[in-house]
């Protein structure tokens, strides 16, 4: 277990420790006799009065149980359990208990389908074993860079940072010398509301970027603030003068306008004991590998990798592409699309023995934000991303180009137009992948006579007539969704009109009734729903004409992207899947 209250903890290993009992379908703590005796890792219950159990001071007494304690080391109290029945005499046959479906079989379960992070931060064996797993991992007071907790309801950002910090033995030739860790490798996983899909977005490490002033919590409770720079690497987020990954979460707000609700942190022991644990993960290459500085050497085609091999093969940036950060990203993401696969396979899913290693792996090398840091949110994390299918999980890199203030470009900038236009389909919550559209209650509920609103002639795009409003959608989409009317939708006959009374939650469409020929082509064009679509009165325009007045929500997804999409091409962006086996080049 882990380093409190054992002795030689090297000669058991975990997972031989839990036990799954065939008569009450559980698993329970049971190690040999000559193995050292440690207590189980949580909270004790306190013995049955005159049960016979012996407390902690008693030495080698034996209670009813017939359980012996070492003298100077505690005796876990006894799992309550139903009491079995005798086996029947010879000859006589007596009735087979009813088959209890198995906790311990259902906590293996919520293993499947997670991250590389937390897909076993759930565990297995019950609370006691949790207990100790929350024991593992360690926490940073972010502040008010994260969200003060986790809802099961809403879309979540993690922030995943890779540190190139040294700790463990083998690890010398990796990260800088006496480095406090950068951040080395950063992906901003967004899993959407309602858990169809997930986007893993790869920031490169050399993207300039402008670091805020940070808050920082110190060890005695005291704060301060680490001041900001300009225009200097993203990596430099972390580590430096004391800046924790609360900073980092802020600078990929400042950048993106996406805001990490939590973080998970890790080093590079992670890669080596996560893929060790589950036994080794699948790679591909097009050509054999032999770099001298990362010692990688891998034959053309598929291998395992796994411990120091898995390290190098996601450290490696002179095996593939151009030898830079970029292409080795892209590397990093098939790998961590191979461990995905691997952990939700049945193969793991299956073996207590490889779950429990991959537990200890995982949250041993986690450091996560106090407001995640207790087993409960991590099982729920856990249970979150089980729900995403993998063919759903997008992997890509935020959109740059090199830097064109360097005569020779050793970092890179954000790509003008494109990364934006990620970042603003990340923020609304759509898909890079197609997904299929899940009717939602309140679709379910709609009245015939409202989805027959739909239903009608359609009048040309160059004859509606509308006004636009902002009523909650952010600030300039108005505006932008009346230049793609007019230029892309032919809808010339539109205008601005500034800003609702009022906020509303769903965009709407209110026309006269003689405008629902016009209403109807235009909720074609936006994708506005029968409920969208309000008949009322018309307003008069300038000109003195009867005019439909659309009203943006805050559902607007953005200019030209309509209201019922669940996905959206993004045009020069390279992306992968995690259901995907490449092979790096």
């Amino acid at each position: 277990m882990d380093a409190q209250g054992r002795g030689r903890a090297d000669d058991v290993d975990p997972a031989d420790q839990w036990v799954l009992n065939p008569r009450t379908g559980e698993y329970e703590l049971r190690l040999p006799s000559s193995a050292p005796q440690s207590p189980v890792p949580g909270p004790r219950r306190s013995a049955p009065r005159d049960s016979g159990t012996p407390s902690p001071g008693d030495g080698g007494t034996t209670g009813t149980a017939g359980r012996t304690a070492t003298p100077g080391r505690e005796v876990p109290p006894q799992r309550r359990r139903r009491s079995v029945p005798e086996e029947p005499a010879p000859g006589r046959r007596g009735r087979r208990p009813a088959k209890k479906k198995s906790k311990g079989r259902k906590a293996l379960l919520w293993g499947g389908g997670g991250t590389a992070f937390v897909v076993l931060a759930a565990g297995v064996g019950g609370y006691l074993y949790l207990k100790h797993l929350e024991g593992n991992v360690t926490t940073t007071d972010v502040g008010s860079a994260g969200s003060s907790s986790f809802k099961k309801d809403e879309a979540f950002n993690i922030l995943i940072i890779g540190t190139d910090k040294r700790t463990g033995a083998g690890n010398e030739g990796y990260g800088d010398a006496g480095s406090v860790g950068h951040a080395d490798t950063t992906i901003l996983l967004h899993v959407a509301e309602d858990r169809s899909n997930a986007t893993a977005l790869s920031i490169p490490r050399d993207l300039i970027v402008d670091i805020p002033d940070c808050e920082v919590t110190q060890e005695d409770g005291s704060t301060e603030i680490v001041p900001g720079e300009q225009n200097v690497r993203f990596n430099r987020s972390l580590g430096e003068g004391g800046r924790n990954a609360g900073c980092t979460m802020r600078t990929v707000t400042e950048a993106t306008g996406i805001k990490p609700d939590h973080f998970m942190m890790a080093d590079f022991n992670a890669v080596k004991t996560l893929t060790t644990a589950v036994d080794g993960v699948d790679v591909c290459v097009e050509h054999a590998v032999d770099d001298p500085k990362s010692h990688l050497k891998l034959p053309a085609g598929e291998s395992k990798v796994e411990g120091e091999q898995a390290l190098a093969f996601v450290r490696t940036r002179h095996a593939f592409g151009n030898e830079g950060d970029l292409d080795r990203i892209k590397v990093q993401q098939q790998f961590l699309g191979s461990l995905m696969r691997k952990m939700a396979s049945g193969d793991t899913l299956t073996s207590p023995t490889k779950l429990v290693k991959l537990a200890e792996a995982a949250t041993k090398a986690l450091t996560v934000d106090k407001p995640i840091g207790n087993v409960g949110t991590l099982k729920d994390i856990a249970l979150e991303l089980k729900k995403v299918p993998t063919k759903n999980i997008t992997f890509m890199t935020v959109p740059v180009i090199d830097n064109p203030d360097e005569p020779k470009p050793v970092t890179v900038v954000l790509a003008p137009g494109t990364a934006e236009q990620v970042f603003n389909t990340i923020r609304n919550d759509v898909s890079f992948t197609e997904v299929e559209k899940k009717e939602k209650a309140e679709k379910k509920k709609e009245a015939a006579a409202v989805a027959a609103r739909l239903e009608g002639a359609k009048s040309d795009p160059s004859e509606i007539r509308v006004r636009i409003l902002n009523g909650g959608a952010p600030g300039g989409s108005a505006s932008q969704e009346l230049r793609y009317l007019q230029n892309e939708a032919g809808v010339t006959k539109s205008e601005n009109a500034g800003n609702a009374d009022a906020e509303i939650a769903r965009t709407t469409l209110e026309y006269a009734p003689d405008q629902a020929d016009q209403a109807r082509a235009l909720a074609e064009i936006l994708g506005l729903s029968g409920a969208a679509m309000k008949p009322g009165e018309s307003v008069t325009n300038a000109q003195g004409l009867p005019t439909m007045t659309l009203t943006l929500g805050k559902d607007f997804k953005g200019a030209g992207i309509k209201l019922d999409a669940t996905s959206v091409k993004t045009p020069d962006v390279d992306k992968t899947t995690a259901d995907q086996k490449l092979c790096a080049s």
